[in-house]
């Protein structure tokens, strides 16, 4: 039986840590050994409670400031796996979780194999983020080609060290709902959403600009804000400083998306920078909701320009506006978007048959 391990630094919840949550809970049912390595009282360690998958928490600060306490935590979570699947997020001042891993695992002499696994590009990571060292660390898991090539091109990672596996997402759960190009036409304006940790680089500010813009041609235009995070009160003050209060709601994040996008008719992603492939646009796309998105990182692996939605430049208010109003004014291009969506998910971001990559290239390892 093989033991696999999981750390996810971090105490925030997003489509990073709901897949990590699910692959635990896969590679569990499939007959794995499974231990998480996650801060106390975090979501992730709060999904786990009382479930078949070991938890092995950790003082967040603690980690960071170099406690004892927590480097013994660590050595005894990751002495129970054989191969560890790292998150690889934001360093915390000197502490990042992929180094701090290789050190446990190197001062208590562990046999076990550290695997980073990263969508996101970030040019001020250090190489080390990614390989910690290559006898600990023989690859990195890469979630999207772009993440793959730019680590193959800027870090002089070799290729046959960097294994691309998307996350995919549950087809089960994201079906897609009842809309048909009526619905366009019978409607003043376009219900939008927005589903993401409220923060600069995904763009929220640059969407309620478009939005200012877009009440113009459509003035029955809705837009959902959903999500949480530190720039919320930003965002409320910018609503009501460009009168859209009547426009715009802001909803709590939800662990239950596809009931925010059954309400939907177009998911709008106006990241600015760093980004994979957010698992949102693959829900939204599996739901049949056109996206509209900034062309960024690995979102074009899933939406193809005038294919399988709609890519504009990242920070182009008056392209996402215009985008956003040609698409709800094309009821035959919508739902051409919508059905070609459908068929690229089902294609290539199936989470089941992508977990089970996953399973055979751990077992692999071993």
């Amino acid at each position: 039986m093989v033991r696999i391990g999981i750390i996810e630094d971090t105490l925030l919840h997003g489509g990073t840590q709901m897949w990590s949550v699910e692959a635990a809970r896969f590679f569990s049912r499939h007959g794995a050994e499974v231990t998480v390595i996650t801060p106390e009282g975090g979501w992730v360690a709060e999904q786990f409670a009382g479930g078949s998958v070991g938890v092995q928490s950790y003082d967040y600060e603690g980690v960071a400031s170099g406690k004892e306490s927590v480097s013994e935590a660590w050595t005894a979570g990751l002495a129970r796996c054989d191969v560890v699947l790292c998150t690889v997020h934001p360093p915390r001042g000197s502490f990042h979780a992929a180094t701090y891993a290789r050190g446990c695992i190197e001062r208590a002499g562990l046999p076990t194999l550290l695997i980073p696994k990263t969508g996101t590009i970030v040019p001020s990571y250090r190489r080390e983020f990614y390989r910690p060292n290559k006898e600990i660390s023989p690859c990195v898991i890469a979630t999207t080609a772009f993440t793959r090539d730019y680590l193959i091109e800027h870090y002089g990672i070799p290729q046959g060290e960097v294994a691309l596996i998307y996350q995919g997402i549950d087809l089960s759960r994201f079906v897609p709902g009842p809309r048909t190009g009526d619905r366009v036409l019978q409607r003043a304006g376009p219900m939008l959403g927005c589903i993401g940790s409220f923060e600069r680089r995904k763009g929220q500010a640059i969407l309620l600009q478009a939005l200012a813009r877009i009440r113009v041609d459509l003035p029955g235009v809705q837009l959902l804000l959903i999500g949480d995070g530190p720039d919320e009160s930003i965002l409320r003050e910018a609503v009501k400083e460009q009168d859209l209060a009547d426009s715009v709601t802001l909803v709590p994040f939800t662990e239950h998306p596809e009931r925010i996008l059954s309400r939907l008719d177009i998911l709008v992603l106006p990241s600015l920078y760093k980004e994979g492939l957010p698992n949102v646009i693959l829900e939204a796309m599996a739901t049949g909701v056109p996206v509209v998105s900034s062309r960024l990182a690995g979102i074009p692996e899933a939406v193809s320009d005038g294919e399988t939605g709609v890519l504009v430049p990242p920070g182009d208010v008056r392209a996402l506006s215009e985008a956003i109003v040609s698409l709800w004014s094309d009821p035959g291009r919508y739902a051409r978007l919508r059905e070609n969506a459908i068929a690229r998910v089902v294609e290539k971001f199936d989470r089941r048959r992508r977990l089970e990559d996953y399973l055979r290239f751990i077992e692999g390892l071993m």
